[in-house]
């Protein structure tokens, strides 16, 4: 299905769904709704762009977009406080020293964001944020990342405008090209992170995990290194009618990991970190500090539209199929598909031999 973007063109591209009044109040009762000086559509008047490339040239599909010197002043304060509120609760006393090199913006991706580079005036060190198009299937992703993932994630949002944290690591693709077969990295560990993040997208149906989707974060341990796969792209939660787009094994680009780990684990294994996955996940379910707010989550998710009819169905009958479970195939909506999914898994675990 082709949908008019806001020139009027057709385009292929997941609309934005807006944030309706039962996730409004979500948010605001869980302090991610907050006051913000600059809005989403502040930044679209800029004046002129330039392509940004990397080290080897390449185009990163990003563009330096500039304005005019009073446009830029007023927005690089505001930019700055937004800044302090997502590192300092918005502590005034720590924003002197900073300033904004530069915003990028990048009309590839869905949500069209604008990429704010911070820069410390003492040391030079930078950093990064990003205000987008709120939409509620990024806001859904994003909680639920929050919820159920061993992530934290810090975003803000205000009418149409979305303010996120950046996500340091390797993008995918690059740790495909030149980490994967690293010989410092413990080769089972790399493949118990990929089981366990193929499971976790399965589980809570976030989809469209290609690598440049997500990012690969190194922690040094005390004999060894860590690995953890973080998704940083949200807007395909619970979108798609078909059962393997939440599946990141089943993308072609994906194929290196997959070989990658079938020559490293073995089923029986892989199976093991399956259920280490699931147990996690519902140790968080039952958590007293996670339960309440899932449920108020479900709830205002259960009662949106983030998907056409038709997805919702064709998602329903493969789910119901795959998991042996009839109860699916009562869902409604996209909401009500990841409730059921998540009680699966309650009941999966609660009685396992049933």
């Amino acid at each position: 299905m082709a949908y008019a973007d806001r020139y009027g063109v057709q385009t292929r591209k997941k609309p934005a769904y807006p944030i309706h009044e039962a996730l409004r109040s979500y948010l605001a009762r869980y302090a991610r709704e907050r006051p913000l000086p600059v809005a989403y559509t502040d930044l679209q008047h800029y004046n002129e762009s330039i392509p940004v490339y990397d080290a080897e040239g390449h185009d990163t599909l990003w563009e330096t977009v500039i304005y005019d010197r009073e446009a830029f002043k007023k927005l690089a304060a505001g930019l700055i406080h937004i800044y302090a509120l997502l590192k300092t609760e918005g502590d005034e006393r720590t924003i002197d020293h900073l300033y904004v090199e530069r915003i990028d913006y990048c009309s590839f991706g869905n949500s069209h964001p604008f990429r704010i580079r911070v820069v410390n005036s003492v040391n030079d060190n930078q950093d990064y944020y990003y205000i987008k198009q709120a939409d509620a299937s990024r806001v859904y992703g994003l909680e639920l990342e929050e919820l159920l993932s061993p992530n934290r994630l810090l975003f803000f949002t205000k009418g149409d405008t979305l303010v996120e944290e950046h996500i340091a690591g390797i993008p995918g693709d690059v740790f495909i090209d030149n980490w994967l077969e690293n010989p410092n990295l413990n080769s089972v560990r790399v493949a118990k992170e990929l089981v366990k993040f193929n499971e976790r997208c399965f589980i809570r149906l976030l989809g469209d995990m290609r690598p440049h989707n997500f990012v690969v974060e190194l922690m040094p341990d005390v004999e060894d290194v860590q690995v953890r796969i973080r998704a940083m792209d949200f807007d395909q939660q619970s979108y798609s009618g078909r059962k393997n787009f939440y599946r990141p094994q089943y993308f072609k680009e994906n194929n290196p990991l997959v070989a990658f780990c079938q020559k490293n684990i073995q089923p029986t294994t892989a199976f093991q970190y399956q259920k280490e996955e699931q147990s996690q996940i519902y140790r968080r379910i039952q958590a007293e500090s996670i339960a309440a707010r899932l449920n108020s989550l479900l709830n205002a998710m259960m009662d949106c539209i983030i998907a056409p009819e038709e997805k919702v169905f064709m998602l329903r009958a493969a789910l119901a199929e795959h998991h042996h479970c009839a109860y699916f195939l009562h869902c409604q909506t996209m909401g009500e598909l990841v409730y059921e999914s998540l009680e699966l898994l309650k009941r999966n675990i609660q009685s396992p031999f049933e």
